[in-house]
């Protein structure tokens, strides 16, 4: 059985929707394996934008003081990470994105100061994946938001298990997924197969 901390972030601004029909399906298949879930549903925080100030060039934290701090605890106690978001304009949502940006402090840790995110000596390398939606067939409708996927894991210290990732093309309205028996079971097989790493 899994002892690790799995972490979902959902930032899709519908709540009750596709991806969190998958994100919560993703948590069930960790949990089933034994995992210590947690979900923060990004869109019930206040949450400003990253300013650009560089504060975090010379302390590794973020300054401004907002609701984000709550988010930076569960980053750093998660031993797996599960982002989902929807698809909008062939990228992750504001609201996804606005977390993404704000881990910018992460960035300046790693790069900057040659520091290492704030963990246990014995914890246990961290992976992640991702699960996302979107309402076309279009080839190419998740590359975008994987190359942020993988330069935001890298700077919070995750490896991505791309081979683990849930993309669902042609799901649009709400609930549309529940119809996708394949989509729901990868979800849960995803969860399952990261809390096992």
């Amino acid at each position: 059985m899994s002892s690790a901390t799995v972490l979902g972030l959902l930032g899709s601004p519908r709540q009750g929707g596709n991806t969190e029909i998958l994100l919560d399906k993703a948590l069930a298949g960790a949990a089933e394996a034994g995992a210590k879930t947690e979900k923060i549903v990004v869109c019930d925080y206040d949450i400003s934008g990253c300013i650009e100030c560089n504060d975090c060039y010379e302390s590794g934290t973020c300054t401004i003081g907002d609701e984000m701090d709550d988010i930076y605890d569960a980053i750093e106690r998660a031993d797996r990470i599960i982002f989902a978001s929807p698809m909008f304009f062939m990228g992750v949502t504001s609201q996804a994105k606005a977390v993404i940006d704000r881990c910018q402090c992460f960035w300046a840790l790693k790069y900057i100061l040659k520091e290492k995110l704030s963990r246990p000596t014995d914890a246990p390398v961290r992976y992640g994946t991702f699960i996302s939606v979107g309402g076309t067939s279009g080839e190419n409708l998740f590359e975008g938001s994987k190359l942020t996927i993988k330069y935001f894991f890298d700077a919070i210290d995750v490896k991505p298990r791309e081979e683990l990732y849930v993309l669902i093309r042609e799901v649009d309205d709400k609930g549309d997924v529940l119809k996708n028996e394949e989509a729901l079971q990868a979800a849960y097989d995803s969860g399952r197969a990261l809390a096992e790493l």
